[in-house]
C-alpha cells in the first residue's frame, strides 16, 4: 500500500524498501545548497536492474526523431507491448490441440435440427432486413435473441455451408479457452492457467460445442468475456471501464441464450471477490452494485423494446421451462459422465483455498467457482430433464477449471523433491492426454444424431413438384437443406400448424406437442400435400395422425426411410382420385 500524488491509497504489490535520499534544492546561494535526509521508497534490490533499464529506455531519443514513435512501424512498439500481444506457446499448444480435435467433428453429421433451425431463421432474418418480407414470429419460441446469432452464422453459412458456421463456433469457443487463461493467470498465475485451459478445451462438451453451430459457443464466450473484464484492473480503486464492459458482455451473453443469465451472479460476485483485499472495501463493493445496476437496466430496457413476443419466447423457453421425464439420477449421472473431473478438481481447489488462503474474500472466491459448475445439473435436475443438459455444464466447468487450475498448481507446489515433480508433472501430462481422448470420445457420440441425406434425397422432389402444405415433424432440416425452405409459410411441424396467412394454430406451448383435435381437422380437409413423420419427438401424436390417415381418403405412403437409430421416417402424400375430381366440377 502506497499513497499516490492525491493522498489516496493505491494498492501495489511491488516490494518496497526505505532509504536515505539527499534532496539539492538546486539553488546557488551563499550558504550553499541544504541536504535533507528523508525516506523514499526504492524497488528492491532484485528489482533494481529492471527498473533502471527502463529508466535508460525511457531517456533514450527515439529513432529517427520520430514525433510518435508508437507510429513509425513495428519496430517502434515497445518491448513490453510486444510480450504482451503474443501468444503464450503453452496456451497456444491448447489452442492447436483444441483445433485439432475439434476439426475432426465439422463434417461428422448432416445439420442437426436445431443448427438447420438457426441457420435457416438467420437466412429470413437477413431477407427480412433487405427486402422486407415477413418472416415466423421467432421471439415468441427462441430460446435466445433470433436478431443475433441467427444472422451472423448464416453470413458464415453463405461463405462456406454448414462447414462455416461451425468453425464460426469454433472461433467463439477458442476465444472463451483463450479467456479462461487470461481470466486464471490474471488471478492466480500461469501455472494454474494452464491446467484449467488445458482441461477445459479438452473436454467433450468443450469439443461439441466448438464444431456445433448454435447459439451457446457464442453465449459462452460472451459470458467469458464478462468475466475477464469484471476482473480487469483488480489491484485499482477506480475500474469502472472495465465494469461496464462487463455489463455490456453479459448484457449480449443473455441476448444470445437467455438460460446464460444462471451465470450472471458468479460473474457479479468475481468482480467484487477479485477486488479484496486490495484495494478492497467500498471501492470493491461499488464494483458489483455498478454491474448489477448497468445489467439490469439494460435488460429490462431490452425487454421493453422487444415487446410481447420476447417476452413470451423468455417466460415460455426459460422461465417457465416444462418439466421432463428424466430422473434426478439420470440428470447427475449425465453430468458427471462429462465434467465430473472438473467437480474433483474445482472441489480440491476450494477445500485447499480454505486451508491455503489467509484472507476471507480469497476463500469464497475459490468457492464460488467451484460451485459454479454446478449450477447447470443441479437446475435442469430440478426440472428434470437432460435437453441441452451437455451444453448447459460447459458454461459451469469454464469458471469451476479456474479452482480446478489452482488445485493442481497448488499441490505441484507442495511437492519439494525436484524428481518427484518432475514425475507429477508427467502423471498430468498422461492425464490430460486421456481426458483428451475421453472428451473426444464423448463428443463424437453427441455428433450421433440421424444423418438426414437419404431423407432428404427423397423429400426432395416431392417438395419440388408440390404447391401445396406440407407437414414435417422435424422441418428445420428440409427447410435449410430444400430451396423451397423460403417459403415458410408452406411448412408446419407436429407442434403447430402455419396456416397460409403465416399466422399459427394448434401449439399447444413451446416443448409440448400439438393439439390432436386441431390436427385431425386440417387433415380431414386435406390441408397438407404431404405429411413425413418420424414417430420420435411427438410419437403419441405422430401415431394418432397415422391411424387417421389410413381413413382419410386421398393420402398415400409413399416411402419408409431409415432413421439412424430413432427408426424411420414414413411419408405420405395426397393424390386426389380422378373421380373425386369429377364429382368435385
Amino acid at each position: 500500500m502506497r499513497l499516490s500524488r492525491t493522498g489516496k491509497a493505491v494498492c501495489n504489490e511491488e516490494k518496497y524498501l526505505f532509504m536515505p535520499v539527499k534532496l539539492d534544492d538546486g539553488g546557488a546561494d551563499a550558504a550553499g545548497s541544504a541536504a535533507v535526509m528523508t525516506l523514499a521508497p526504492v524497488a528492491a534490490p532484485e528489482d533494481q536492474d529492471a527498473g533502471l533499464r527502463a529508466l535508460l529506455s525511457l531517456a533514450r531519443p527515439a529513432e529517427d526523431d520520430a514525433p510518435f514513435p508508437a507510429l513509425s512501424g513495428p519496430a517502434a512498439v515497445p518491448a513490453r507491448a510486444r510480450r504482451r500481444l503474443a501468444v503464450p506457446l503453452p496456451l497456444l499448444v491448447i489452442l492447436t490441440v483444441q483445433t485439432v480435435l475439434a476439426g475432426t467433428l465439422l463434417h461428422a453429421n448432416t445439420a442437426f435440427q436445431d443448427e438447420a433451425l438457426y441457420l435457416w431463421a438467420g437466412r429470413l432474418e437477413i431477407a427480412g432486413w433487405l427486402h422486407g418480407t415477413p418472416i415466423p414470429l421467432y421471439p415468441t419460441y427462441f430460446s435466445g435473441a433470433p436478431i443475433l446469432y441467427p444472422p451472423l452464422a448464416a453470413l458464415a453459412n453463405s461463405i462456406a455451408g454448414l462447414t462455416g458456421a461451425r468453425i464460426l463456433s469454433l472461433c467463439f469457443m477458442l476465444g472463451a479457452t483463450t479467456l479462461l487463461w487470461a481470466t486464471t493467470s490474471r488471478l492466480y498465475g500461469r501455472r494454474p492457467a494452464f491446467f484449467a485451459a488445458a482441461l477445459w478445451a479438452v473436454l467433450g462438451p468443450t469439443l461439441h460445442l466448438s464444431a456445433f453451430a448454435t447459439f451457446d459457443p457464442m453465449s459462452l464466450f460472451l459470458v467469458a468475456l464478462a468475466a475477464w473484464f469484471a476482473t480487469g484492473s483488480r489491484t485499482r480503486e477506480d475500474s469502472t471501464g472495465w465494469i461496464l464492459a462487463a455489463a455490456g458482455a453479459l448484457v449480449l451473453a443473455n441476448v444470445a441464450k437467455y438460460a446464460s443469465a444462471i451465470f450472471d451472479p458468479t460473474v457479479i460476485g468475481m468482480a467484487w471477490l477479485s477486488a479484496c483485499p486490495c484495494p478492497g472495501g467500498k471501492a470493491a463493493a461499488r464494483r458489483p452494485v455498478l454491474l448489477v445496476t448497468c445489467l439490469a437496466g439494460l435488460l429490462a430496457v431490452l425487454v421493453k423494446i422487444g415487446g410481447t413476443y420476447y417476452q413470451t419466447g423468455i417466460t415460455q423457453t426459460t422461465l417457465t421451462r416444462i418439466t421432463g421425464s428424466n430422473t434426478v439420477a439420470q440428470v447427475l449421472g449425465e453430468s458427471w459422465a462429462w465434467i465430473g473431473i472438473v467437480v474433483v478438481a474445482a472441489s480440491a481447489g476450494a477445500a485447499i483455498g480454505l486451508a491455503r488462503e489467509r484472507g476471507r474474500s480469497r476463500k469464497l472466491l475459490l468457492i464460488l467457482l467451484a460451485g459454479t459448475g454446478l449450477l447447470a445439473p443441479l437446475q435442469q435436475a430440478h426440472i428434470r430433464t437432460t435437453t441441452s443438459l451437455d451444453k448447459h455444464v460447459d458454461f459451469g466447468a469454464w469458471f469451476a477449471m479456474i479452482a480446478g487450475g489452482y488445485a493442481v498448481d497448488a499441490l505441484l507446489t507442495a511437492i519439494r523433491p525436484r524428481v518427484l515433480r518432475a514425475a507429477a508433472l508427467g502423471a498430468c501430462a498422461v492425464a490430460l492426454g486421456a481426458a483428451a481422448m475421453t472428451g473426444l470420445t464423448q463428443a463424437r457420440a453427441l455428433f450421433a444424431w440421424p444423418n438426414t441425406s437419404k431423407f432428404v434425397a427423397a423429400l426432395r422432389p416431392l417438395v419440388d413438384n408440390s404447391t401445396g402444405h406440407l407437414l414435417v415433424e422435424t422441418p428445420s432440416i428440409p427447410e435449410y437443406y430444400l430451396p423451397a425452405g423460403t417459403q415458410w409459410k408452406r411448412w408446419s411441424s407436429t407442434w403447430n400448424i402455419v396456416l397460409g396467412s403465416g399466422r399459427s394454430t394448434g401449439s399447444q406451448g413451446v416443448g409440448r406437442s400439438g393439439n390432436s383435435a386441431v390436427f385431425a381437422h386440417y387433415i380431414g380437409i386435406h390441408y397438407f400435400s404431404l405429411i413425413a413423420l418420424n414417430f420420435n419427438a411427438t410419437r403419441p401424436l405422430d401415431e394418432q395422425i397415422a391411424r387417421l390417415l389410413e381413413l382419410t381418403p386421398g393420402y398415400h405412403l409413399v416411402a419408409r426411410l431409415p432413421y439412424g437409430r430413432v427408426g424411420q421416417y414414413v411419408i405420405w402424400v395426397y393424390k386426389p382420385r380422378p373421380h373425386s375430381l369429377a364429382g368435385s366440377r
